[in-house]
């Protein structure tokens, strides 16, 4: 994820992570969508390309786990636009964006629903590119 976000800059990035679903959901695929609207500060996945994926996900027996995008001039958290425009309940939804120059970009999920969103914890491994678990 964090490869393609720094590629796609000054764009928002987006992606899907396919896995297991349940608690701990456990992710066992990044895939990286384009970002259709090449804005950064919004983001629609590119239809076909995020059909592809749901088929790769099918082919594999994977879940939809996550969807991810990145607020490259922040906020940390959904926007009002994430909100209105979220449309898989039961997935979690990842954020990342820039954090202090120390410790450089952070990640932070939520599950959504309403209109409102709600923070959840999650574990990931940035040395291991497929390994996310929240």
């Amino acid at each position: 994820m964090l490869d393609h976000l720094l590629a796609c800059l000054p764009e928002e990035a987006c992606g899907l992570l396919g896995g297991r679903l349940g608690l701990p959901a456990r992710c066992q695929a990044v895939l990286p969508v384009p970002n259709a609207l090449h804005s950064p500060v919004r983001f629609r996945m590119d239809p076909a390309e995020q059909l592809k994926a749901f088929y790769w996900f099918e082919e594999h027996g994977l879940d939809l786990v996550a969807i991810f995008h990145s607020h490259p001039g922040g906020p940390g958290h959904p926007s009002a636009t994430d909100l209105a425009e979220f449309a898989y309940p039961g997935t979690f939804y990842l954020i990342w964006s820039p954090g202090p120059p120390e410790t450089g970009w952070q990640l932070n999920a939520f599950h959504l629903s309403a209109g409102a969103y709600c923070p959840y914890e999650i574990e990931y491994d940035l040395s291991s590119p497929s390994s996310a678990e929240g």
